[in-house]
C-alpha cells in the first residue's frame, strides 16, 4: 500500500490507553511511525507521548462523541500532513440477558461500537479518496460473528459493525482504501476487568441460564490465552503488507468457534433449502444481481 515519506505511516487509534489499542501504537511508534492517540483520559497515555514525543500526538476524545470525529481526523493532518491508517479499537462488554439489558445501555453499546466508529470513517475517507490510499481496522470481535446468551448487547454493536464494514470494504475499494474486520477471541487486556466489564442487574429468571456465562466473564480478567502484543504486531504487519483480509479471526478459539458457526449454518441452510426456494414465483427468473 501506499503510504507517506518513505515507508512512514500515520495512525489514528481509539482506545489506545490499555489492551489491543496500546498494543498496536507501541507497535507502529516503535517501527518509527506518527501516532495519533485518541483516548478519553490523556494522562494514560503520557509515558508513551513521552517515550516518543516526535511521533505521538495525543489527543482527547470519547468514542460517543461523534461531533467531534472531523477535530481528531483535522489533528492527525495537521500535525503530520496525512493520514494511512484507522483503527476502531475502543469497546466495552456488558452482559445480561435482552431481558434485562435496559434500552440506555443497549443503545450506549451501539454509540459505541457502531456510531463512534463510522463518525471517524466518514471524517477520514475524503482524505483516503484523496490520497488513493488507506486502510481502516475495525476491531470487532469473534462476538460479531457468533454470539450466546448474554452476551446479545455487545454482540449486537459488533454485528453491526461488520454489516456495515463489509458493505464498506465495497464501496471504498476502487479509492484504494482497504478494510479489515478483526475478530479476537479471548485476550489478556482489561476487557474483562471487574472495573471494566459492565453487569446488567441480574434476574432470578435467567439465573439458571445465565449463572455460567456470568461466572465464565467475570473469571476470564488475567487467564486469557490471547497475547495482546502478538496480536498488535500480526494487525501492523498486514496493514504493511499488499494482501489484506476482510476478516481476520485472531486466536485459536475464535479460529475454532468462528469455523463451527460457518459449517453449522451452511448445514442449516442446505437442509432448509427446498422450504426455502418454495417462497418464490415458480415462474421467476433466477436473480442476476451485479453484487
Amino acid at each position: 500500500m501506499t503510504s507517506g515519506a518513505g515507508n512512514q505511516r500515520t495512525w489514528i487509534i481509539t482506545g489506545a490507553s490499555a489492551g489491543f489499542g496500546r498494543a498496536i501504537a507501541e507497535r507502529a511508534a516503535g517501527q518509527g511511525d506518527n501516532v495519533v492517540l485518541a483516548v478519553r483520559r490523556p494522562a494514560s497515555v503520557a509515558d508513551l507521548a513521552a517515550a516518543h514525543r516526535d511521533r505521538v500526538l495525543v489527543t482527547e476524545f470519547d468514542v460517543c462523541d461523534t461531533g467531534r470525529a472531523g477535530d481528531v481526523v483535522r489533528s492527525a493532518i495537521d500535525r503530520f500532513g496525512r493520514v494511512d491508517v484507522l483503527v476502531n479499537n475502543a469497546g466495552r462488554g456488558v452482559v445480561g440477558a435482552a431481558e434485562e439489558v435496559g434500552e440506555e445501555e443497549l443503545r450506549a453499546s451501539l454509540e459505541l461500537h457502531l456510531l463512534g466508529p463510522a463518525a471517524l470513517v466518514r471524517a477520514v475517507l475524503p482524505f483516503f479518496r484523496e490520497q488513493r490510499s488507506g486502510t481502516i481496522v475495525q476491531m470487532s470481535s469473534q462476538g460479531g460473528r457468533i454470539s450466546f446468551p448474554g452476551v446479545g448487547a455487545y454482540s449486537a454493536g459488533k454485528f453491526a459493525l461488520e454489516g456495515w464494514s463489509e458493505a464498506l470494504a465495497g464501496e471504498v475499494a476502487p479509492f484504494g482504501v482497504r478494510v479489515m474486520i478483526v475478530e479476537p477471541s479471548r485476550f489478556r487486556t482489561s476487557f474483562n476487568a471487574p472495573d471494566v466489564l459492565r453487569f446488567a442487574g441480574s434476574s432470578p429468571v435467567y439465573a439458571g441460564v445465565l449463572g455460567a456465562v456470568r461466572d465464565d466473564m467475570a473469571g476470564a480478567d488475567g487467564v486469557q490465552e490471547g497475547d495482546p502484543v502478538r496480536a498488535a504486531e500480526i494487525i501492523v504487519d498486514l496493514v504493511a503488507d499488499e494482501e489484506l483480509p476482510l476478516r481476520l479471526p485472531l486466536g485459536r478459539e475464535a479460529v475454532e468457534r468462528i469455523g463451527r458457526s460457518y459449517r453449522r449454518g451452511l448445514d442449516e441452510l442446505e437442509r432448509w433449502a427446498p422450504t426455502a426456494h418454495a417462497a418464490d414465483f415458480p415462474d421467476a427468473a433466477a436473480s442476476a444481481r451485479p453484487i
